[in-house]
């Protein structure tokens, strides 16, 4: 405390002269409109200068945010254009040969473990919709797999890319049939074994359902042939097929019931008593 009084006093000429500065600015200022124009003018230039700096960082520190917001609005906006293509892909379904609108269950993928050997879907339908073992499952694109296991609201799908999965497959401009199966190793190619060495195939000929069993109807799309291996042992060539589908990413998917599956079955089963 005495330090301060000593400082007033060694000082006190050159405080007196600062406040009676200020006293004579004040009174400036208040008399004089220029003047007081003038100041206002210049500390809103400075306190103006300073709010922009700070507008600045304060916008730059937000634009996490605002990415992170115009980043959920994106994806928001593609699903509904995603949405709105399966839904207009359905009539496509409905136009295949043995397929009505009313022997379609729509659903979707919910999870997909297409990185092991013996891949299975879940999708979100069940047998409160109408889904029952051995159903075909497709989209738009081409065949997804078939209905394994059921629940009240949701189902498993045996995957095409799947090493016990085996489904009846043709070329099809020949009508030669095959066995569709996958070896396991590329998520993006099946194999089309035991086809026989008189038909006539080429790369890029379309592979397509066969139509030799209750599950799928016929000519429902695979894929294309890629690359064609003879073995000299038998007499028949392994088509290796690229899919039409990315079965890596899945979303809706069409359950196709078979009114006459249970018909031709219990006439199976007679046959062979």
């Amino acid at each position: 405390m005495q330090q301060i009084f000593n400082f007033i006093f060694k000082n006190s000429h050159r405080l007196l002269f600062l406040l009676l500065l200020g006293v004579s600015l004040v009174l400036t200022i208040q008399a004089h409109s220029y003047h007081r124009s003038k100041i206002i003018t210049s500390a809103n230039f400075f306190t103006g200068g300073i709010y922009e700096r700070i507008n600045s960082v304060s916008e730059y520190l937000n634009l996490k945010v605002q990415n992170e917001e115009l980043a959920k609005e994106n994806a928001r906006l593609k699903s509904i254009i995603f949405n709105t293509k399966d839904t207009a892909s359905i009539a496509k379904i409905d136009t295949i040969k043995g397929v009505n609108k009313a022997d379609i269950i729509v659903s979707k993928v919910i999870h997909n473990s297409y990185n092991v050997y013996e891949n299975y879907l879940t999708i979100n339908s069940g047998e409160a919709a109408g889904v029952k073992p051995d159903m075909g499952v497709v989209n738009s694109s081409g065949i997804i797999g078939i209905v394994d296991k059921t629940s009240k609201n949701y189902a498993t799908i045996i995957s095409i890319l799947n090493v016990k999965s085996q489904i009846n497959a043709k070329i099809k401009k020949s009508n030669h049939f095959g066995s569709l199966v996958w070896n396991g190793k590329s998520t993006g190619f099946v194999q089309l074994i035991d086809v026989p060495r008189l038909a006539s195939v080429r790369k890029g000929d379309t592979i397509v359902t066969g139509g030799q069993s209750v599950i799928f109807p016929e000519n429902i799309g695979i894929g294309t042939i890629d690359k064609i291996y003879t073995d000299d042992k038998t007499n028949y060539y392994t088509l290796n097929i690229k899919l039409f589908n990315d079965m890596t990413n899945l979303g809706h998917v069409y359950i196709i019931k078979s009114k006459d599956r249970e018909e031709i079955q219990n006439l199976e089963k007679r046959e062979d008593e």
